[in-house]
């Protein structure tokens, strides 16, 4: 019993300081930075421009088409580097490879479909 109450030591000392530290953090923040009551501070710009026109423009769709394709394909190439380290170590097996090329293949088709579908072309 004592040894499964020393594992958990770490993770009750890892979850104390995940809770501690943002209220830690957001009070020194409070204390330490400076205050101003200026009515410069309260504009929508602190860089001394004054602001014109509306906030409210139309952004094109496209911007967030490529941000959504860069999520998918960065968080798909994370994935190999898991795979890469733990096979260079034990040696790669037949299996391993024919996983990784099913991946890869995967990953084409994504890019492929992306490419037909025009989704990766600026100005339409």
């Amino acid at each position: 019993m004592s040894e499964i109450i020393d594992s958990y030591i770490p993770v009750a000392i890892f979850l104390v300081v995940a809770l501690v530290m943002p209220p830690m953090t957001m009070f020194m923040v409070k204390q330490l930075s400076p205050r101003s009551r200026a009515a410069g501070k309260y504009t929508t710009y602190e860089s001394g421009s004054v602001p014109t026109g509306t906030a409210r423009i139309q952004f094109n769709v496209e911007y967030y088409l490529y941000a959504i394709a860069f999520v998918l394909f960065d968080v798909e190439v994370l994935f190999l580097y898991p795979w890469v380290t733990v096979y260079k170590g034990h040696g790669i097996t037949s299996i391993a490879i024919v996983e990784m090329f099913i991946f890869v293949f995967i990953l084409l088709f994504g890019y492929i479909y992306l490419w037909k579908k025009e989704a990766l072309t600026w100005v339409k």
